[in-house]
Parts: C-alpha cells; structure tokens; sequence
C-alpha cells in the first residue's frame, strides 16, 4: 500500500486576509486577462487602504465595498464596478467564501 502525502494548503488554520486572496485573484487574472493585472492591482491596494490593512477577507462585505466604490472618484468608479463583479465571483469560484443563499 502506498500512502501519499497531501500537504494542506497554507491557508488552512490562519485567517483569510484580504490581501492573500487578492494575491491568488491577481494571479489567475494575469493568467487569463494580462492586461487587467496593473489595474486592479492598483484598485486591490486602494481597497486595503479604505478597509485598513491587514482587513480579514470575512470583513470585506458587499455592505463594504459598495461604501469603497461610492468614495472613490468618478473616473475611477468604473474600473471599481468592473474589479468587484470579477473579485467577488472569483472569491466564490475558488472557494475563498460561500456563495450567497438562493431565496
């Protein structure tokens, strides 16, 4: 019999920052889409400053990031809309947090 040997991944047992699921993100986005790394990059970064580094991701609520894309200037909005729709499904994709409830 042989026995394999599974190593968790790092995560497991610490607190899910923002910071280290948008690493992940900025990651699979460089991967699919190059061309959208730098600036959600900047946004991400922008978010951590607004919730105030290191933010757990569990504190990163839609509440939250609605206030975040309000604060932010008109010429950025857009590209705010754009980074939270493609953040979030991603959270959700990969397991980062649960999908909301259906009603």
């Amino acid at each position: 019999m042989t026995l394999h040997s599974y190593r968790a991944p790092w995560i497991v047992g610490r607190t899910a920052l923002l910071e280290h699921a948008a690493e992940d993100f900025l990651n699979e986005v460089t991967r699919q889409t190059p061309w959208r790394k730098a600036r959600f990059e900047a946004l991400l970064d922008r978010l951590g400053e607004h919730l105030g580094d290191p933010v757990p991701l569990a504190d990163v609520t839609a509440g939250r990031l609605a206030a975040w894309h309000a604060a932010l200037p008109a010429g950025d909005q857009a590209d705010a809309a754009e980074l939270i729709g493609a953040f979030q499904a991603y959270l959700h994709d990969w397991g980062w947090v649960p999908r909301p409830a259906q009603d």
